[in-house]
């Protein structure tokens, strides 16, 4: 492996498209500890100290900007927005024919898809920014913390919500960079980072609030749970394809055998991310609509991870999204036309309907252990805090789902590039 870390530098577009990412993450980490303007630092000292006795959504989003939201620094935000509007986009596309027929047309209806996804990402980092702040300082956010920013006036209010709105914008079209100019996808490589970021702080305090004893069975268990994760993420059941022979004109074409590969978690970590943006929502309308019982009801069962309503519904929401992202990326009536367009069948199935009806079938029955295997693996860390009496266990859920999908997405971007150039990869 160290090998093919070399490999990769001596390569030198792929050591620039490296460095580039490198450089991308460490503004994107200094970014998560440039505090705003006006806040008081002695409360956000003790708002960091009661988040990491904390769960719930406000974890989540926590984790997902590299702590930046307990430090109110000027990527507090993190990426939930873009996540957020992507979900929405991507729903309005089921839902909407103009937006539908965009995405049929190829790269230029994929970029105005994109400009609107940017579009309503600036617009909830406003509302999202102008909740937070009202949240933080009216005392909602956690017990015994008000006043944040201590005289807070209408400019200031402004130029906060400006500042994080900018962040995000920033946050944003970083990941594009990555996407385009560095290694992997952007917007998973700056998810991965922060998450990475918080690991050994967590790892440290789960050890010394547990014990040694204690300890070293969370961290077995946490190894356990990663090669779990490792092997369902590669997990496949291989449908074999046979192309017949074509002749034209003096060339024969076709003869061939090939497979679909058919992922048990096709759709990766999606999910997971998808579920959290969701359940970020009944807080967003809270701190917009003010009635009393509604707060009430979304600050018991939303704000925190000890509620059985929040777990129950994660879990079935991140199998929902499952099934959903799966429906949306795999298509088994294309996939069925393009085989039959050119010559190809499963053997023993016919072409055409009964081949599409043959995928939804085997693609129904292999995602359901997937769904529940990453469903489970997401709660874990809820049920670890209430039945182990922890603080954290980063060892599971959204953490571990993420660094594993996206550590070996990346892995695989960079395996190719060498293999193209007859390198040594990582795999042998």
């Amino acid at each position: 492996m160290l090998r093919a870390f070399v490999n990769a530098f001596k390569i030198p577009d792929l050591r620039n498209k490296i460095l580039f990412t490198l450089f991308v993450i460490g503004i994107y980490r200094l970014g998560s500890h440039i505090p705003l303007p006006g806040i008081d630092f002695a409360q956000v000292q003790e708002l960091q100290r009661q988040a990491e006795q904390g769960g719930g959504i406000f974890g989540l989003i926590n984790l997902f900007s590299g702590g930046g939201l307990t430090r109110f620094a000027v990527f507090a935000l993190g990426i939930m927005p873009y996540i957020t509007s992507s979900i929405i986009m991507q729903l309005l596309t089921v839902v909407i024919p103009r937006l539908e027929a965009l995405q049929k047309e190829g790269e230029v209806g994929r970029k105005k898809i994109t400009q609107y996804t940017r579009y309503m990402t600036v617009v909830l980092a406003l509302l999202q920014s102008l909740g937070i702040l009202v949240t933080a300082n009216s005392g909602n956010l956690f017990q015994g913390i008000s006043d944040l920013f201590p005289d807070l006036g209408t400019w200031d209010t402004f130029l906060i919500v400006i500042t994080l709105t900018a962040g995000t914008a920033l946050i944003m079209w970083m990941g594009e960079l990555i996407t385009q100019r560095g290694i992997g996808n952007g917007m998973s490589i700056l998810i991965f980072a922060s998450i990475i970021s918080s690991l050994p702080g967590q790892s440290l305090a789960l050890w010394q609030t547990s014990g040694a004893g204690k300890g070293t069975a969370f961290l077995f268990l946490g190894l356990l749970i990663v090669v779990a994760v490792v092997l369902v993420e590669q997990g496949q059941r291989r449908i074999p394809v046979q192309y017949a022979k074509r002749v034209v004109g003096r060339r024969t074409y076709g003869g061939t055998s090939t497979y679909i590969p058919m992922k048990v978690n096709q759709a990766g970590v999606i999910p997971i991310i998808f579920a959290s943006s969701l359940l970020y929502l009944p807080i967003l309308a809270s701190t917009i609509v003010q009635n009393r019982w509604f707060n009430d009801f979304v600050n018991r069962n939303f704000a925190s991870g000890d509620s059985i309503w929040y777990v129950g519904v994660y879990f079935l929401l991140v199998v929902f999204f499952t099934y959903f992202y799966t429906a949306i990326t795999f298509n088994p009536t294309d996939v069925a036309d393009n085989m039959k367009k050119y010559g190809g069948f499963i053997p023993g199935i016919r072409p055409g309907r009964p081949t599409a009806e043959y995928l939804d079938h085997i693609l129904t029955r292999i995602t359901l252990p997937g769904a529940l295997f990453i469903a489970s693996i997401a709660v874990l860390p809820f049920i670890a805090q209430g039945a182990w009496d922890v603080t954290s266990f980063p060892f599971a859920g959204t953490a571990v789902l993420i660094i594993v999908g996206v550590g070996l997405e990346t892995m695989k971007q960079i395996e190719s590039q060498l293999m193209m150039r007859h390198y040594e990869g990582f795999l042998k």
